[in-house]
């Protein structure tokens, strides 16, 4: 059979054949085929559909959050050995990821010691780290010093930062700074005309990935998950037609798409927290200690150069 007959044989009754429909797909601008497995969610880029006649370059990097090194509570007694469990499953990825950003918490309580720990473990899986600090990284007596002589080299005002990669421009935001118990994330009017004066330079058609430990936009006000001026710098990223925001934080997975951007918060390695307004307070929430591997993991994420959004493929320790 042709190529031609090939073609005409794929034609359903409305006259679109395959090529031609996931084309249409991609043009509609979906992109992304969002399913569910295992109660998961996962993006499968459409394009990779047509790889025969578009060959394309992915590249994937890695996210995770709140390692919380240091935490010995009911809620998890070795919040080190769950990160172990973490980095152990990313040297296991059948795709090397190019980089890994953390959004935060990479300690609990700011000791030089919980750092180097967590830098011990981390290091062990052979790739660049970019990170941004958590409230939890900032407890110590110069409010933050430590952090940033350790994570911000480079790095503006409280360790903001921004960088390119195979064409798709990163931007790390600090919304922890001054962080008042159970207050709302604030990135302050220094970083938001920063980022201003950051994204000014990139074209509309470049992709743009956000990441800052609190959510930029609000989940949860009662409990502080939000930043108080996210709003504002969700505004200089409109008129980009694919923007990613990356999140820890609230430990958990919780998604939202708005417009060009879609928003993702992540598990913990550390210990789960309730679901928004299931409890009277945010805080390490004690599982079945067989169940607590199900709420902590870890994020890839594909980038294959086009217009649909990154794929998020979020990773349980168990399952």
């Amino acid at each position: 059979m042709s190529t031609s007959d090939q073609d005409r044989a794929l034609l359903d009754e409305d006259g679109i054949d395959r090529r031609g429909f996931l084309r249409c797909m991609n043009w509609a601008g979906t992109g992304i085929l969002w399913s569910l497995a295992g109660g998961l969610p996962l993006g499968i880029g459409l394009d990779r559909a047509l790889a025969a006649e578009a060959p394309a370059s992915p590249f994937t990097f890695l996210q995770i959050s709140d390692s919380h090194v240091g935490f010995d509570k009911p809620a998890n007694p070795n919040a080190l050995a769950t990160l172990q469990e973490a980095i152990d499953r990313i040297k296991t990825l059948p795709v090397k990821p190019a980089f890994m950003i953390h959004t935060g918490d990479i300690s609990h309580l700011s000791k030089p010691s919980e750092f180097d720990n967590a830098d011990k473990l981390i290091g062990e899986a052979g790739m660049q780290v970019f990170y941004v600090p958590g409230e939890h990284d900032l407890l110590d007596e110069q409010q933050g010093k430590a952090y940033l002589d350790r994570y911000g080299k480079g790095s503006k005002g409280a360790g903001w930062y921004s960088f390119d990669q195979d064409g798709v421009h990163f931007v790390g935001l600090v919304n922890v700074a001054g962080l008042t118990a159970g207050g709302l994330g604030k990135l302050g009017a220094q970083q938001l005309a920063w980022l201003k004066a950051d994204l000014a330079g990139q074209s509309a058609s470049t992709p743009i990935v956000v990441f800052a430990h609190i959510p930029l936009w609000s989940v949860y006000p009662e409990w502080g998950w939000g930043t108080d001026d996210g709003a504002e710098a969700l505004s200089n990223l409109k008129r980009f037609g694919s923007v990613t925001v990356l999140n820890g934080h609230i430990h958990q997975v919780m998604q939202k798409v708005e417009g060009n951007v879609t928003f993702h918060t992540a598990r913990s390695t550390a210990f789960p927290q309730p679901a928004p307004g299931t409890a009277p307070a945010p805080g390490p929430m004690k599982v079945p200690a067989g169940d607590l591997r199900k709420y902590l993991g870890i994020a890839t994420v594909d980038f294959v150069r086009g217009a649909q959004p990154l794929a998020i493929i979020d990773r349980p320790l168990a399952g």
